[in-house]
């Protein structure tokens, strides 16, 4: 049988799983097992050995072939011991064959050199409210019925579907009942529900996209045998009156993901027009709708229409991507399909993490956050454009009036060499044409999507300096 264990935290009690099959005793074999697990790096230096009683009983041996084994490595110098500390590895134990132990891949070239990360799609780490999600998990934890504890219902607990339903109403201006509300783990995980062929399959393809949006999506959906029709992009966002006979449609209408600016109010009344003609659906993407900065909101296009309009939203943008929960607001006649599709089960989303974000929600502590950060990212795109303006007045900054990333306009042909650069300079971030549909025929453009959410305050001005630095100078044009 080969050798079996597994990593444990350094506590008294901890399980540690060794195999002693082999020739010789116990303590000869129990000796042997720890000193290759040592020897090849799977004990750390200074990892804290279970007490003699502990592993003993979990080895099925006698108190004393543990004890023995122990003094034997201690006297090698394999192990220390001493009194109050226990048993650990020896700080000296270094592995003596470095190429036997499993090797982490290689890191992406870009990613080994990067100083600043300047990609779009992720929050400031350091605004999460730990002090405030500690609170409400508690609370949540302390109120929850024993129910909590047994398996989950798909559609997902009561208290939070209530208090999104609430909150969504009130800051989103959505028309929906809790009973409307099904909670997944992402916008990933709410496609897949429903496109993919796991369960009831509430929706099919041809689906219409923006000509510009997240790659990862369409990949999702082509997985899922769903093609993907591209909506021209103008100033006034996507180009509904393109719409023919495609099922459904997906757009981000609050914010259009990366170019920027909301659907026009006539296109909004359009998409939602053309939708009841045909039966069909619109798919609503409310990514970052909470962050706006230079305008009044615009609300959730599903007000216009809870029957043909699917909203869809998480809390990767306002808290961390770490908390795996959004939801789907819902026409009635996909309830049923959508929960078929999830299972009998909640598999994805934790059960105390939804009781943990209701209760944020309910006393008040989400808005609080929401309010702060959106003043903290407000003065990082403020800066973003005032260093843009001093060092580099001629290139164009679009997409900034709300959302986490603003687009930078460039030449025309500089766009591959502005990423290069922007490499040298240590600076992650994402050009323009990574978005574009491939099948679209519109105009290319190039640009940069910079995400000024990511970096922690105190590196904030060094990655706006090393990005202004690869910026391509005023006149220039690929030749």
């Amino acid at each position: 049988m080969a050798e079996s264990w597994v990593n444990y935290a350094e506590r008294i009690g901890s399980d540690l799983h060794l195999d002693l099959s082999g020739p010789g005793s116990k303590r000869a074999a129990l000796i042997r097992a720890l000193r290759d697990a040592v020897h090849s790096g799977r004990l750390a230096p200074g990892t804290r050995l279970p007490p003699y009683r502990s592993l003993a009983a979990d080895l099925g041996v006698a108190r004393n072939t543990v004890a023995d084994a122990y003094a034997e490595l201690v006297a090698e110098g394999w192990l220390t011991a001493r009194q109050g500390s226990g048993t650990r590895v020896a700080e000296r134990s270094r592995p003596l064959h470095p190429a036997v132990r499993q090797r982490k891949p290689a890191p992406h070239p870009r990613a080994r050199s990067t100083r600043h990360d300047l990609r779009q799609g992720t929050p400031d780490a350091s605004g999460f409210p730990r002090t405030a999600w500690l609170a409400s998990y508690r609370r949540a934890l302390h109120q929850a019925p024993n129910e909590v504890f047994g398996p989950g219902d798909p559609a997902g607990r009561p208290e939070l579907r209530a208090a999104l339903a609430g909150y969504l109403a009130r800051a989103r201006g959505v028309r929906t009942e809790p009973d409307r509300i099904v909670i997944c783990s992402g916008f990933a995980h709410a496609l897949r529900l429903l496109f993919g062929d796991g369960g009831g399959q509430p929706l099919r393809g041809p689906l219409a996209v923006e000509a510009y949006g997240l790659p990862f999506h369409r990949e999702l959906l082509a997985a899922e045998g769903v093609r993907t029709v591209p909506l021209p992009l103008d100033e006034h966002g996507a180009r509904v009156d393109r719409l023919t006979r495609e099922r459904a449609v997906l757009l981000t209408p609050a914010h259009q993901f990366p170019t920027g600016g909301p659907l026009h109010a006539e296109r909004r009344a359009a998409v939602v027009d053309w939708a009841r003609a045909r039966g069909a659906v619109v798919l609503e993407d409310d990514y970052d709708g909470e962050f706006r900065y230079d305008r009044k909101p615009v609300g959730a296009l599903q007000s216009l229409d809870p029957e043909r309009v699917i909203l869809i939203g998480s809390v990767s943008k306002s808290l961390s991507p770490a908390v795996r929960l959004g939801w789907m607001v819902l026409p009635e006649r996909y309830v049923g399909d959508v929960l078929a599709a999830k299972g009998e089960r909640e598999a994805w989303a934790s059960v105390l993490d939804q009781l943990a974000l209701a209760d944020l929600i309910v006393s008040g502590s989400y808005d609080r956050h929401v309010r702060q950060m959106r003043q903290r990212y407000r003065g990082r795109r403020n800066r973003l454009v005032a260093a843009l303006a001093e060092r580099a007045p001629h290139i164009e900054v679009s997409g900034v009036a709300a959302g986490l990333h603003a687009v930078l306009r460039l030449p025309p042909g500089t766009e591959r060499s502005a990423v290069k650069a922007a490499i040298w300079q240590g600076v992650a971030l994402d050009g323009l044409a990574e978005f574009r549909h491939p099948d679209t025929d519109m105009p290319v453009h190039d640009g940069l999507v910079v995400g000024y959410a990511t970096p922690s305050e105190h590196a904030y001005a060094a990655a706006l300096e090393a990005l202004c630095g690869a910026l391509p100078p005023g006149g220039t044009q690929a030749s």
